[in-house]
């Protein structure tokens, strides 16, 4: 007889892209070349200058050593200037907490607003970390439905309507994970107001922010003098600097949140490694001018696939888009997300991801990620959706 394990843990959903790459690996011989359209990491190396500064590091005894659960000052200092020049933003180093990952700067905001019990709205299409965590603490999700006519942009008013006396926050995410829609800076402010109202926090991951086109400035949140008073920010500089496998992440909130997090953090991981806060703080000191080469790099991988995929013939449907990612109807009437998915791995050697991994009714969907295609391979990739038998 096994060990009985907790019911929350085993309700969740096995992790979508590690359950495609089992697809993957069972994948007989001989079909196409793949084209790796799941995964939303950048392809590209970190910037050499980085990797330099890193490596005269190496011999140093303290690399190794930890440090302060919310980080060392000075990356802290030089965080508070980016945001200020990123945000128009005065932050002191007690607002920030750095993390692994923005995943664990999420799971640091929500036990520290919520317990079991509680209830969080997300917007669907969701990011499925968030549901997949939401699901194994035991806080209800409540989901702000998926308009496509709005192209997955929040309605704060919809928003509203699904508070009850158990919310305890709204999560955004902006640019979204899994369509790619941002989030207009008026909505953002409207939807914090929303929060104010009704003294629950706004949660806005802003994991993709450098890959807003033209490096426009996300929102003006921070530019409220109580802006802690109810708005929670999650980070990541694994994605901003092609530092994934570091796990670079950061929690921004009022020094109070932060004080009541960094119970957890200790508990949970003590610190973010000393060679990522090194990372992060020569990155927002130092490659302002790489990240915005990359961003336009992505943005031209975004503008030729949309171009592509929106000529006349094909007939699955974009219904959203922005810079790292597409959200995109498939037109199989009678199979799942989840099947569709693997017909595409089958038969065209095309990887995606579900788009019910998302949220519930969302069957019908598919997301696509440009991180790991080159634009000489985006004509091809298309082409493969093209020929796809319904």
């Amino acid at each position: 007889m096994s060990m009985v394990l907790s019911p929350l843990i085993t309700a969740v959903h096995f992790p979508p892209i590690s359950e495609v790459k089992r697809w993957v690996a069972e994948r007989p011989d001989g079909g196409p070349e793949l084209i790796d359209l799941c995964q939303a990491v950048p392809d590209y190396a970190p910037a050499p200058e980085l990797t330099a500064h890193l490596s005269g590091l190496l011999h140093d005894p303290l690399l190794s050593k930890y440090t302060p659960d919310e980080g060392l000052p000075e990356v802290r200092e030089a965080l508070c200037g980016y945001y200020e020049w990123k945000y128009g933003a005065r932050l002191s180093p007690g607002n920030l907490c750095l993390t692994i990952g923005a995943s664990q700067a999420f799971w640091l905001a929500i036990i520290t607003l919520c317990r079991a019990g509680d209830e969080v709205v997300l917007q669907a299409p969701c990011y499925f970390d968030h549901p997949m965590a939401l699901e194994m603490l035991g806080i209800r999700r409540v989901c702000a439905p998926f308009v496509e006519a709005d192209g997955g942009l929040p309605s704060p008013a919809t928003i509203a309507g699904l508070i009850t006396d158990k919310t305890r926050a709204i999560l955004l995410v902006s640019p979204s994970n899994p369509t790619g829609a941002i989030t207009p800076p008026a909505v953002i402010g409207e939807l914090l107001e929303v929060a104010r109202r009704h003294n629950i926090a706004l949660i806005l991951d802003e994991t993709y922010n450098e890959f807003i086109p033209d490096g426009s400035r996300p929102h003006e949140l921070f530019g409220d003098p109580a802006w802690g008073d109810h708005f929670v920010h999650i980070a990541s500089f694994g994605k901003t600097y092609a530092l994934t496998g570091y796990r670079a992440g950061l929690l921004a909130a009022s020094e109070q949140f932060i004080q009541h997090a960094l119970k957890a953090q200790d508990t949970m991981a003590v610190c973010q490694p000393r060679i990522t806060q090194q990372a992060v703080k020569f990155g927002v000191e130092h490659l302002e001018g790489w990240v915005a080469d990359n961003r336009e790099m992505m943005t031209r991988r975004h503008d030729l696939f949309r171009a592509e995929f929106m000529k006349p013939g094909n007939r699955f449907t974009l219904s959203a888009s922005g810079t790292f990612f597409a959200w995109v109807r498939h037109p199989f009437d009678d199979c799942s997300g989840r099947q569709a998915a693997k017909k595409l791995v089958d038969q065209a050697g095309i990887i995606c991801l579900p788009g019910e991994v998302f949220g519930p009714g969302l069957d019908g969907y598919l997301r696509l990620a440009f991180g790991n295609i080159r634009e000489e391979a985006i004509p091809e990739a298309v082409r493969r959706f093209r020929a796809m038998a319904v």
